[in-house]
C-alpha cells in the first residue's frame, strides 16, 4: 500500500455510500433502540447478535451495535488491512475484551513483552481479569508458550521508551496481539507483518484532538464475532458521537502523523545536542513520539513549559509532555519500571502540529531552567 493510497482510504473509508444517500458528512445515529413490528424476526436477529454477528444498520438495541460506530469500524479495518474491527469505549475496554475472549476459551495465560502501557501492565501483572502473565522477550516467546496460552502481547513502539519489536520475527502458534497506538496504520500495519490482532487506544492519534475516548481492535471476523459477544454482554460500548469523531479523525490521520513526525525528528536532533539531555529515544519507523532522559529535575521541566501542554495522554494536535514514572506508568511497581527501561529522569513528548521553532524555544528554556 503506497502512502497515496492510504491517504485516500483515510478520507473515504466508511463513507463510500454517502453520495448515494445524498449526504456529505456521515450521519450520527443516536438511537438506543430500533423498532420493529415483527417480533419473531427480531428474536431471530437477537439470537444472531448473541453469536457475534454484525447486524449492520438495524442492530435491535444500542448495546448490540450502532451504524455510526460501524462506519468507524469499517474504516479502521480498511486502514489496518484487517477483515473486521470492533470498537469499544476506551483502549482498556478493548484490551479487556481481548483478554476475556481468550479466557472464555480456557486460555488464561498471556505471554507479554515489557514495556507496555502502564495500565495494561497492571491488568496483566495483577490478574484482575483472571489471566496469568509470563513476562518474556521476543527471543524467549516460543519457549514461554503453554497449552493454556491464549495471547502473545507486545506494544511496538512501546510506551514510553519507544523500543520496537520485530513483529515478523514472532513465530508462535497462538494469536499475536500488537498494540499499534503509537505507530498508527500510517507507519505500521502489524497484520501485514504476521500479527493476528491489532489494538488501538483510539483516544490518541486516531481521534487526534484530545476530545474523544475510544478503543478499537482490528482482527479476523472469527475473533471479531467473539469480541462482539463480550461487548454485548459487558456493555463496553463506544458512544455514537465518539464513533463520529473518530471517523472524522481518521480522515486527517496521515497528514497529521506526517507533519508531527517531521517536527519530532527535528526536535529529537536538537534534544540530542542539548546539555540538559542525556539520552534521546526515537523509534526507527519515526512518528510523532520522542522520549528523553534529562540531566536535571524532570519535574522542573514539566513545570517550566509554557507552550507545550503538561498532561498525560498523547496524539493530540497540541504537543504534550509528561513524566511516565508519576503518571502513565506510576501504577507499575518501581522495580518493574526500571527493568522495562523506564527511569526516573525519563520524559515523554507527544509532538503536535505547532511550528517547530516555537516548540524548540519552549523546550530549550524549560530544559535550561531545570
Amino acid at each position: 500500500m503506497t502512502a497515496m493510497e492510504l491517504t485516500t482510504r483515510a478520507v473515504h473509508a466508511g463513507r463510500e455510500d454517502l453520495t448515494d444517500l445524498g449526504l456529505h458528512a456521515a450521519p450520527i445515529d443516536l438511537s438506543t433502540t430500533y423498532p420493529s413490528r415483527d417480533s419473531h424476526a427480531e428474536a431471530v436477529r437477537l439470537d444472531l447478535a448473541g453469536t457475534g454477528v454484525d447486524l449492520g444498520e438495524s442492530p435491535i438495541y444500542g448495546r448490540v451495535g450502532n451504524p455510526t460506530v460501524g462506519r468507524f469500524e469499517t474504516a479502521l479495518a480498511n486502514l489496518e488491512g484487517a477483515e473486521s474491527a470492533v470498537a469499544f469505549a476506551t483502549g482498556m475496554a478493548a484490551l479487556s475484551a481481548c483478554l476475556l475472549t481468550v479466557a472464555a476459551q480456557g486460555k488464561r495465560h498471556v505471554v507479554a513483552v515489557r514495556p507496555l502501557y502502564g495500565t495494561t501492565d497492571h491488568v496483566l501483572a495483577t490478574g484482575l481479569l483472571g489471566t496469568e502473565v509470563t513476562w518474556s522477550s521476543v527471543d524467549s516467546l516460543k519457549r514461554d508458550i503453554r497449552e493454556d496460552t491464549g495471547l502473545v502481547l507486545v506494544e511496538s513502539p512501546a510506551n514510553p521508551t519507544l523500543s520496537e519489536v520485530d513483529i515478523r520475527a514472532i513465530d508462535v502458534d497462538v494469536p499475536v496481539l500488537v498494540d499499534n497506538t503509537f505507530a498508527t496504520p500510517v507507519l505500521q500495519r502489524p497484520i501485514e507483518q504476521g500479527a493476528d490482532i491489532v489494538l488501538h487506544s483510539a483516544t490518541k492519534f486516531l481521534g487526534g484532538h484530545g476530545d474523544v475516548l475510544g478503543g478499537v481492535v482490528a482482527c479476523g471476523e472469527d475473533f471479531a464475532r467473539q469480541l462482539r459477544q463480550v461487548r454485548m454482554a459487558t456493555g463496553g460500548l463506544l458512544h455514537p458521537l465518539a464513533g463520529y469523531l473518530l471517523l472524522r479523525g481518521l480522515s486527517t490521520l496521515p497528514v497529521r502523523v506526517a507533519h508531527a513526525a517531521a517536527t519530532a525528528g527535528e526536535l529529537a536532533r536538537r534534544l540530542a545536542g542539548h546539555p540538559g539531555v542525556t539520552k534521546v529515544y526515537r523509534p526507527s519507523i519515526g512518528g510523532p513520539m520522542v522520549s528523553f532522559d534529562v540531566a536535571g529535575d524532570p519535574h522542573a521541566v514539566i513545570g517550566a513549559v509554557r507552550l507545550v501542554t503538561p498532561a498525560v495522554s498523547l496524539g493530540s494536535v497540541d504537543t504534550l509532555i509528561q513524566h511516565p514514572g508519576t503518571l502513565s506508568h506510576h501504577i507499575v511497581p518501581e522495580q518493574d519500571r526500571e527493568s522495562g527501561g523506564i527511569g526516573d529522569r525519563l520524559l515523554r513528548l507527544s509532538v503536535g502540529l505547532e511550528d517547530v521553532e516555537d516548540l524548540w524555544a519552549d523546550l530549550d528554556q524549560a530544559l535550561s531552567k531545570s
